[in-house]
């Protein structure tokens, strides 16, 4: 599975992040260009990621991103779960947003 570090995402220019939390983690404080696709949405919700992207998944702290990982793949999306999740982020002092 290809991970990538959070100080690694955030300095990338406009990725395609998905947090696959529930909406109430997400709402409490997430990476500033993720969008909210819980991970019991995704299967109904996939058409909203193209298929050209690298999408970069997060959670909390890696275990729900890294099965969304596997399953975008087998999907033939190229998708890269981010270590660590939100957790890893905050930690790193990395800017969150809270809210939708």
């Amino acid at each position: 599975m290809n991970t990538i570090t959070t100080h690694t995402l955030s300095e990338l220019t406009n990725p395609v992040v998905i947090d696959v939390r529930e909406p109430a983690e997400y709402v409490s404080g997430h990476a500033p260009a993720a969008a909210s696709i819980p991970l019991g949405e995704l299967v109904a919700r996939v058409e909203e990621l193209d298929r050209d992207d690298t999408v970069y998944v997060i959670c909390e702290s890696g275990g729900r991103s890294a099965q969304a990982v596997e399953w975008l793949n087998t999907q033939g999306f190229d998708a890269v779960n981010v270590e660590g999740g939100t957790s890893a982020w905050r930690n790193a002092g990395l800017p969150v947003t809270k809210g939708n």
